[in-house]
């Protein structure tokens, strides 16, 4: 049957001599393989759509019992290369796409993770932003989607709600615990030996700050770079840790290359 889907491209393969074999999330259909004809000749009109970060409108002959599906008709949505291209931008892209392509199972529709995909990667694209905090936020959101949002308003030991906690007690540091994920008081962590960061304060506001953004725009929130950069390799160590709980089938070898690198 013919259908439509918008879809990511999350890699391309050379494929005979003129043709390519795309790894896609798509809106529909979650993450699928299909074969784009003639798509490496110039001349041909979906030359130039298949390129990894593209977002793109599919038309598809597709069949279930067929495990590479028939690309049809294409238009460009979204491409990294506007408004211009950026290496910076592409370092954030490839990690973003990466964790994806590792870690999304094949044919399961996961529309809540199409649109944390698409819209990050909109966001992306668009001048003025702030590429690390971007990607922070991306990790917190894409983790969280899997069923391992971090408590960051309780505290994971003690339950006791944070803010009035942090007041009465005049505290200028926080736990960030990989597992029960979330923040803790000092006190409530005593000896536990489950694997934990003291952070300061700015740093554990920064991490709720982030958590409340629908999208961050530009740099929409004022933070030390060296801030963002501790809070990123936290989060990436913080979904390398459930990942490898979550997805005991993938390469998990590769996935936390991708996270860790």
């Amino acid at each position: 049957m013919i259908v439509k889907t918008r879809a990511v491209i999350l890699r391309e393969t050379k494929y005979r001599d003129q043709s390519k074999i795309c790894s896609v999330y798509t809106r529909e259909f979650g993450k699928i393989s299909v074969i784009i004809k003639g798509a490496r000749n110039p001349k041909n009109k979906l030359s130039g759509l298949f390129s990894a970060g593209n977002v793109v409108d599919l038309v598809l002959y597709k069949k279930n019992s067929r495990d590479i599906q028939l690309v049809s008709d294409g238009n460009l949505i979204l491409s990294p290369m506007v408004p211009a291209p950026d290496l910076d931008r592409f370092a954030i892209l490839y990690r973003i796409i990466d964790l994806v392509k590792h870690t999304a199972e094949r044919d399961e529709k996961n529309l809540s993770l199409f649109t944390l995909l698409a819209g990050t990667l909109e966001e992306l694209y668009h001048d003025g932003i702030n590429f690390q905090e971007l990607y922070a936020w991306f990790l917190l959101r894409f983790i969280s989607l899997l069923g391992f949002q971090p408590s960051l308003r309780f505290c994971v030991f003690s339950g006791k709600e944070l803010l009035p906690a942090i007041d009465s007690m005049k505290l200028t540091e926080l736990y960030f615990v990989m597992n029960p994920g979330g923040l803790a008081l000092p006190g409530a962590a005593g000896e536990n030996l489950a694997k934990k960061h003291l952070i300061p304060l700015r740093l554990a506001m920064l991490l709720s700050a982030l958590a409340a953004k629908r999208t961050p725009s530009g740099d929409s929130i004022k933070a030390d770079p060296d801030d963002i950069d501790i809070l990123w390799n936290i989060l990436q160590e913080y979904c390398a840790l459930h990942l490898e709980h979550a997805r005991p089938g993938k390469n998990l070898a590769i996935v936390s290359q991708i996270l860790l690198k």
